[in-house]
């Protein structure tokens, strides 16, 4: 019998990182299925991603850095004993690519998995140490040294072929049965408008601003729920805020009647992977998107979702999604029917185990 393919997958983060929780946790009972031997080894533990996303406190993260830059370093010194090695981001948040070049030298085959613009220099909210130590032009030397990329969309593969790698796209699953079935709501209920995120990303609010302004005067019972903006507020809109935690997500979501996401039209946002529209169709939320990057593929304008480019358009559909409970309920049952089937786990998981076994140049499965 053959044994099973040994892969060491090496993420930035913990399950509570919705990047590496979406990128290789959720795949790992389905690769077992498929002759994968999986074992992850997390750069941050759930200690420092919790500092990582707080302000101040330097000294403590400087140490806390540390610790994790040992545990990552003494993992690659035992590399050889692994078929495949995956790298979910880079293997250090910081430095030249030194650890992947020592794999490259061992002759391990190296996986290169990342879902956002890396190659494009962003500050850190939280951090300016951070944001000095970021190399854009690491990335551009791992897309080079790695023998495959795994990109979130086609535009981040088609960059990361740009600079001379291996790629394909590997789209992000969705677990819409993690999702109890919504109970629809009486046309007379009070409409929720939510977003869910990270303290990065809530900023993006504001680009709408003005739309939710007139909305929150024009209907007074309309409830704003924000999820993982931290102390995130808006003038003129009473939103609730409420603390991420992977317990509380879904019971957030089932709140939901309308998901935001609005990005900036610039080629950052272009590397974006559709996770937050994503999400809001597993649960059955209409999602209301900037009609720019990877949403105009995850979205059929008035089928699946609402994609919108002016604040004109914003307004409008807003307002008759406010106004329309019937096609609330509607588009939302047909978002959550598009996820079901295009993004399920073990369909992207029997994907990536597939590339998996090309790069350590093992014959597919048979079917």
């Amino acid at each position: 019998m053959e044994r099973p393919l040994r892969v060491l997958f090496l993420t930035r983060y913990p399950e509570l990182g919705a990047s590496s929780r979406y990128r290789v946790y959720q795949y790992l009972p389905y690769l077992e299925k498929h002759g994968i031997e999986s074992e992850v080894q997390s750069f941050m533990d759930d200690d420092l991603y919790r500092l990582a996303f707080s302000h101040g406190q330097t000294l403590k993260k400087l140490v806390a850095t540390a610790r994790a830059t040992i545990r990552r370093t003494a993992k690659i010194a035992a590399a050889q004993a692994y078929d495949v090695i995956v790298m979910q981001r880079e293997l250090l948040p910081f430095g030249p690519p030194i650890l992947e070049r020592s794999i490259k030298h061992r002759k391990t085959p190296l996986v290169f998995d990342y879902d956002d613009a890396l190659f494009i220099a962003k500050p850190s909210r939280f951090n300016p140490i951070a944001t000095a130590l970021r190399s854009p032009r690491k990335i551009r030397t791992i897309f080079r040294i790695s023998d495959l990329v795994l990109a979130g969309n086609d535009w981040l593969r088609d960059q990361a072929r740009r600079y001379g790698a291996n790629a394909i796209t590997l789209e992000v699953a969705e677990n819409t049965s993690r999702f109890l079935p919504r109970s629809r709501r009486s046309g007379d209920a009070p409409v929720t408008i939510g977003w869910l995120g990270s303290p990065s990303t809530v900023k993006y609010l504001n680009l709408v601003a003005p739309v939710l302004r007139q909305l929150a005067a024009d209907f007074p019972q309309l409830r704003f729920i924000q999820m993982g903006g931290g102390d995130f507020t808006m003038h003129g809109v009473p939103w609730e805020s409420r603390e991420w935690s992977l317990g509380s997500e879904v019971e957030a979501l089932h709140e939901f009647d309308i998901g935001l996401m609005p990005l900036p039209d610039e080629e950052w946002a272009l590397g974006k992977s559709g996770g937050k529209a994503r999400t809001y169709m597993a649960a059955g939320v209409v999602p209301v998107c900037s009609a720019l990057g990877y949403n105009l593929q995850l979205i059929q304008h008035g089928k699946t979702g609402f994609l919108c480019t002016t604040l004109n358009q914003w307004k409008q559909t807003l307002n008759e999604l406010i106004a329309n409970a019937e096609l609330r309920h509607n588009i939302g049952q047909q978002a959550q029917q598009e996820v079901k089937h295009r993004f399920a786990p073990e369909t992207i998981a029997g994907e990536l185990a597939r590339a998996l076994r090309s790069v350590a140049k093992l014959p597919q499965e048979s079917n």
